[in-house]
């Protein structure tokens, strides 16, 4: 008997066809209105520019001065990313703990208490309302209130970053396995117990995960915080960008490459750790 012979064409192509005219027709007046127009990038007036600066990268700056100053800028730049993402933590975990429908002890008989349904959803508005508002503009408001320097930059990303977290600490809770958590609740124990004993254990990894992965991501927006006079590597890259000093910014940007591939490589060792 003659094996039966696979389809020559894919089942579900009219509707991959139809998805991708479909995608096609929506974004294009959004690039039209967002007067999307990369073919500028070889024209001659922007191209001619660009391969000098780029040219300009090679070869990197790497004598003992320069990179002295770097190493001290990027171990302040590391700090502020640590200290913000420390403060967002204590922003972030209480209002997780309070925003988690699994560790409500008032919705343990199917629906939550008035108290702590308002309660939950004033926490909820203002993880909203922190993570609104990018860093970048906290960082321009800190800047007028603390002046220049690394205060601003720590404070910018706490109030940013412990909106974030906070938000997906709560999905996180939200969406793993609840049931020890609740026999928790209904033997006595408390909102912490259930906690530390029902919901991290399970979850530690995923949290672990996502908290390194928000840290790496702390580290870019404290350069990108430089530029507006946080501190850090990204105002020394202001500096020489303004300098056309193309040779320090490729020392400075292989500097972040390697913070982030150290980010990479230390989460998955928590992982591994964790598992």
């Amino acid at each position: 008997m003659n094996a039966a012979r696979p389809a020559l064409r894919d089942p579900a192509w009219a509707g991959r066809v139809s998805a991708t005219v479909v995608a096609l027709v929506l974004l294009w007046p959004l690039l039209v209105w967002s007067e999307f127009k990369p073919w500028t990038l070889l024209e001659p007036d922007s191209l001619l520019p660009a391969l000098r600066f780029l040219a300009a990268f090679v070869p990197p700056r790497l004598d003992a001065e320069f990179l002295g100053l770097v190493a001290r800028e990027t171990w302040r730049t590391v700090a502020i990313a640590t200290a913000g993402l420390s403060l967002a933590l204590l922003i972030a975990v209480p209002l997780a703990l309070v925003s988690a429908r699994p560790l409500s002890q008032s919705a343990l008989s199917g629906r939550m208490g008035t108290a702590a349904r308002w309660g939950r959803g004033l926490a909820r508005a203002l993880l909203v309302a922190l993570r609104s508002v990018p860093e970048l503009i906290w960082a321009l408001v800190f800047v007028r209130v603390v002046g220049l320097g690394p205060t601003a930059g720590v404070l910018a990303i706490a109030l940013t970053y412990g909106g974030m977290l906070g938000k997906v600490y709560t999905e996180i809770l939200e969406s793993g396995d609840t049931h020890a958590a609740l026999s928790l609740l209904r033997n006595g124990s408390s909102r912490m117990q259930a906690f530390l004993w029902g919901l991290l254990p399970q979850n530690a990894g995923e949290l672990t995960s996502y908290t390194v992965y928000r840290w790496e991501c702390a580290i870019r927006s404290s350069a990108v915080l430089g530029f507006v006079g946080a501190g850090g590597l990204g105002q020394q890259m202001d500096a020489s960008l303004k300098m056309f000093a193309g040779n320090e910014v490729c020392t400075m940007l292989a500097v972040f490459v390697a913070l982030v591939a150290a980010a990479d490589v230390l989460s998955a060792w928590l992982r591994r750790r964790l598992a």
